[in-house]
């Protein structure tokens, strides 16, 4: 298992909820900064070989802040939103070439501690799996894909929500959208995804099937605090996460 990271970070997608259509949903500000400053500082944490932002939506924008936050990573542009794992293929021309563990991050998921990315990331090293995934147990799983474990504790599979049965829609254990995977299994195992869904997208999620199809080892890892693993969607989901680092800071 390679000791050396590169982070790939998904900033490409609108954020239609969030109420302002002229902003990139990672530019909306947190506590007067934007979402993808608290991302990139997650990044930086583990002293990765390579950041790389996929930018879309506002793309200059975007670019611009990257460039002034973190002038070494690299942009890179999904023009067309066409799932997850759509836009990690377009890492493809900087890190197909690398031989490293890709982390590959949200641009708006900004709580996550650095505590809890070193300890994911050593899991993945030691845990002899060829893909990571960082799940968390919340009060509501409702909409999010579940973690299906076997009787031994292992990853069996990730359903969707629309597709799990009642038994598995009541597991709260959810998957992050958080991976560390090895670069030449995960542009391999991006290489076989299918669009052939009701939505038309290429979903990163995917991935996890293929390389299980393939023999190889995947693992899921319970963080510890699911308010890390707070998405920004919405206004409200922002003004919580606003709550959340307050509440850190007087602690």
């Amino acid at each position: 298992m390679s000791n050396s990271i590169a982070v790939a970070i998904l900033a490409a997608g609108q954020g239609k909820r969030m109420g302002n259509p002229d902003l990139a949903k990672v530019l909306h500000p947190l506590h007067s900064r934007p979402l993808l400053g608290y991302v990139l500082d997650q990044a930086s944490t583990l002293h990765p070989e390579h950041v790389v932002v996929i930018v879309g939506h506002q793309r200059s924008a975007v670019q611009e802040f990257v460039s002034s936050a973190m002038p070494n990573a690299i942009c890179v542009v999904q023009d067309q939103q066409l799932g997850t794992g759509h836009a990690v293929q377009q890492t493809h021309s900087v890190l197909a070439g690398a031989d490293c563990d890709v982390l590959i991050l949200s641009g708006d998921v900004p709580l996550l501690t650095q505590r809890t990315l070193s300890a994911f990331a050593e899991h993945h090293r030691t845990s002899g799996s060829v893909v990571s995934v960082l799940s968390c147990a919340v009060p509501d799983p409702t909409g999010y894909g579940r973690i299906i474990r076997g009787a031994d504790g292992n990853l069996e599979r990730i359903v969707e929500h629309k597709d799990a049965s009642d038994l598995e829609r009541q597991v709260a254990e959810i998957n992050s959208g958080i991976y560390i995977v090895h670069s030449s299994d995960l542009f391999d195992a991006l290489a076989g995804l299918s669009n052939n869904n009701a939505q038309g997208e290429y979903y990163l999620t995917d991935i996890i099937g293929i390389l299980q199809s393939q023999g190889k080892s995947v693992s899921a890892w319970l963080a510890p605090s699911w308010e890390e693993l707070h998405g920004i969607n919405t206004i409200a989901d922002l003004e919580r996460a606003a709550q959340i680092l307050s509440e850190r800071g007087s602690k």
